[in-house]
């Protein structure tokens, strides 16, 4: 009964007695032992797939540690008899479906978020050649080992009492510490720990600040072109969002910004076109904002990719009055998929937002809190930013002059640095031809067009992201990107 569970063949990169462990529990549950016969023995269960005795006992042992079996002397290991009763994979019963009515989802909805237009990400970019794609990093095996390291300690019985209780509003206190002492200093300012929270990533930290300020009574002044979940964020909350040109300084503060009452802006590197804006841009959207009363969010997502030149203090740190809350992420430039970000405000707007976040999930997950909170104690953070920054500098740089070598009709957009290239095409061109055509031929960039919301947007406009690719392949990406541009060319 139990060949059939065990014919495929084990995944040599994965722990042996996981998997063997894995698939007896699935035989368990389905029922294809039988309740009253001992399990092979280990010598016999060994030699049948070909693996250690003693791998064969150790997973008996979690197996009987577990519940799921049990040992009776001189006789062997038997499935439990109250797991036998409780059968967990129960068979639900057949129900006709003569009668039943399906709901009609449409007229249940109250709003649909499919609706909104977004950047295509494929979520199988890394069997492609040359993925050029934004928002994904490279591994670092060095950063990989010092993570895997801190969550094996804060899972240990010295650090268990700071996440094995519901911390219902709070944040581990270690971290907020480690974010006070070490990441607000580069960026100029300084919070207390009441003036910070900690958010499942950036965006979430955008939408809870637009959950908390947004409605259809608001007016949101956002950039053009601009980062699209943002946008549809505050879309999704009923928002009037009025569109500011970005040029090669960022979002320019005008006239147009008195009747605001927000004003969200990427300073430090304007997603998507990546230019960073002056100091004297800077401190005019400050007045700007005293002067006609409205907030500012930032979002300085890749503050730590600064190549050329001195870097600038945030809009939070010339804040003299609590006008700007401040967004970051930690994990965006070390693994995107662990999503911690954190939120700097006056601490009454960080009152409201902790009692919203205890609504929508309580706190993330205390584990990856204290985690993160021991790499940045250690070092290991700042180690990998530095790794990570000489990486992307080099990598910013070849990217700089292969489109500048092997597409001299294309207009990269000057930058002091960040994860992407913002690339104007030739005149006339259509930026969703070339990626298609790009993606046939291995590539994979991103349209442009839809960062945009004003009428007619350029339609030229691709984005070129490196931190996920090698070093060794911009080069010869970049050339596969100029024959799909010469196919549509020619097309």
């Amino acid at each position: 009964m139990l060949e059939r569970y065990f014919t495929p063949a084990f995944d040599q990169s994965a722990s042996l007695q996981h998997q063997i462990q894995e698939r007896l529990i699935q035989a368990i549950l389905d029922g294809a032992l039988s309740p009253v016969d001992p399990l092979p023995s280990s010598r016999s269960f060994a030699k049948a797939i070909g693996v250690s005795r003693n791998t064969i006992s150790i997973v008996y042992e979690r197996l009987n540690q577990d519940g799921f079996i049990t040992a009776k002397a001189r006789r062997g290991y038997f499935i439990d008899e109250n797991l036998v009763r409780e059968k967990l994979n129960v068979t639900p019963p057949r129900r006709s479906q003569e009668r039943a009515v399906p709901p009609d989802f449409n007229r249940a909805y109250a709003r649909r978020y499919t609706t909104q237009p977004n950047i295509a990400k494929r979520s199988d970019w890394r069997t492609f050649p040359y993925p050029f794609v934004y928002g994904q990093v490279g591994r670092d095996e060095t950063s990989v080992a010092r993570w895997r390291d801190c969550l094996r300690r804060a899972g240990t019985s010295r650090h268990v009492g700071t996440w094995a209780d519901d911390l219902v509003d709070s944040d581990d206190p270690l971290l907020l510490e480690q974010i006070a002492r070490r990441v607000l200093p580069q960026r100029g300012f300084r919070a207390d720990p009441d003036e910070m929270l900690i958010t499942v990533g950036a965006q979430n930290a955008l939408w809870m600040v637009a959950e908390l300020f947004a409605d259809a009574s608001k007016e949101i002044h956002i950039e053009d072109p601009v980062y699209v979940d943002a946008r549809n964020i505050f879309a999704a909350h009923g928002a009037r969002i009025v569109p500011t040109p970005v040029d090669r300084k960022g979002l320019k503060p005008g006239p147009e910004l008195a009747n605001a009452d927000m004003v969200y802006v990427t300073p430090g590197h304007q997603s998507p076109t990546n230019v960073t804006m002056p100091m004297e841009r800077r401190l005019a959207l400050i007045e700007a904002a005293s002067n006609h009363d409205f907030l500012i969010l930032e979002d300085d997502y890749e503050h730590e990719l600064n190549f050329l030149g001195a870097q600038h203090p945030t809009l939070k740190a010339l804040d003299p009055c609590g006008r700007v809350i401040h967004v970051g992420s930690l994990t965006k430039p070390l693994f995107p998929g662990i999503r911690l970000g954190f939120i700097a405000a006056d601490r009454a707007v960080i009152k409201e937002l902790r009692a919203l976040r205890r609504l929508m999930y309580r706190h993330p997950s205390a584990l990856a809190q204290r985690a993160m909170a021991l790499f940045l104690a250690e070092g290991h953070y700042d180690a990998h930013i530095r790794r990570h920054r000489r990486a992307m500098s080099e990598k910013w740089h070849m990217m700089l002059r292969e489109i500048d070598r092997q597409l001299p009709d294309c207009q990269a957009t000057a930058t002091t640095g960040g994860s992407g290239i913002w690339m104007a095409l030739p005149e006339g061109m259509d930026a969703g031809d070339v990626f298609t055509a790009a993606e046939a031929r291995g590539v994979l960039v991103e349209n442009g067009t839809l960062h945009y919301l004003r009428p007619n947007p350029p339609r030229n406009q691709l984005r070129l992201g490196f931190g996920a690719i090698d070093l060794a392949k911009i080069a010869p990406g970049i050339g596969e990107l100029k024959r799909a541009i010469d196919a549509v060319r020619s097309a």
